[in-house]
């Protein structure tokens, strides 16, 4: 998920096993003041896109 962000001009970081249980794969974003709503709304829709891509949503 985390290179399809990325494809989409959104950095993320993935972890997966052995740094979180086996099956509880985590996304981790960080959002500042600094980012618009404009910025928000970019990366939701692209969380959406990729998540329903890859059946995790």
């Amino acid at each position: 998920m985390a290179d399809a962000l990325l494809k989409k001009g959104i950095y993320v970081i993935g972890f997966s096993y052995p740094v979180v249980p086996t099956g509880k794969a985590r996304i981790r974003v960080q959002i500042s003041a600094a980012h618009t709503t404009e910025h928000i709304d970019t990366a939701i829709s692209a969380f959406e896109e990729v998540g329903k891509k890859l059946g995790v949503i």
